[in-house]
């Protein structure tokens, strides 16, 4: 089983005492390449040196996640527009909205996420996109120039039946995390997972965040690695009726294409 993780967090703190062995455990598990998601403009950077310590393993995206929205200015998005033209950098994101938490105010987000979808317009780069608890305006804002952009995915889909096939309608991929796992809150999911069309499905850790909560045995560490991502694959192609190599396969298939990754050397 070989599978692609298109979205963790490994730059985050949690991992600075033993980042490498993270990526070694990682490529044990059976995982061939990894996005490092750049969720502020200090994450872009560090995703991207990152990426280029580990070259065609390990690759970066450039964004200002929603909660920062605040802190977004028009150095801001010189250094995204910069930082999107190195090759190690395979999508503009993470950006989006989230109304779960207003960190930001809802009208900076907006703005922000515009701007960014802009950066995606003129970069031609793929867009890798937050939503929570906002579904009526980012749908709005993603409608308006979705013709514009190259590939689109909502990752971390957490929503209802009826936004999943807004996004499919608008030819978005969908990521797909351990929060499906998580018996407190992701089973309503299971209900429409079958939905996804299979060339539209990714799978994603989001490390070191949402931990399958299923694991067995258990984990003591709340902290989330690359490591389990087959054990979401394997919840995923349950809840489908389908088998775990058939969706690592065809997952892995769907991002390598998606962010245009370098096939594997022999």
């Amino acid at each position: 089983m070989e599978l692609i993780d298109i979205g963790c967090n490994l730059t985050h703190d949690s991992f600075d005492s033993d980042r490498h062995q993270v990526i070694e455990r990682a490529r044990a598990a059976g995982l061939v390449q990894m996005v490092i998601t750049g969720a502020s403009e200090k994450g872009s950077k560090a995703a991207l040196e990152l990426a280029r310590d580990y070259p065609g393993e390990l690759f970066a995206t450039a964004g200002v996640h929603p909660h920062l929205a605040s802190d977004f200015n028009d150095a801001t998005e010189q250094t995204l527009r910069s930082l999107s033209a190195h090759e190690e950098v395979v999508a503009v994101g993470e950006t989006g909205l989230d109304y779960f938490r207003d960190l930001a105010p809802r009208d900076v987000q907006r703005e922000v996420f515009q701007r960014q979808l802009q950066i995606g317009i003129d970069s031609g780069l793929p867009l890798f996109l937050h939503l929570r608890d906002a579904n009526e305006d980012f749908h709005t804002i993603l409608k308006e120039v979705r013709e514009q952009l190259d590939s689109v995915v909502v990752h971390c889909f957490t929503g209802n039946r009826d936004e999943l096939h807004e996004y499919i309608d608008l030819d978005c991929h969908i990521g797909i995390t351990g929060w499906i796992c998580d018996e407190r809150r992701g089973t309503h999911m299971q209900e429409f997972l079958q939905d996804i069309p299979i060339d539209r499905l990714m799978v994603e850790t989001d490390a070191p965040y949402l931990k399958p909560r299923n694991l067995r045995p258990r984990v003591k560490s709340h902290r989330n690695e690359p490591r389990w991502l087959p054990w979401i694959v394997g919840t995923l192609a349950a809840v489908r009726g389908e088998h775990p190599d058939y969706v690592a396969e065809r997952t892995t298939e769907n991002a390598r294409a998606f962010f245009r990754l370098p096939a594997l050397q022999p």
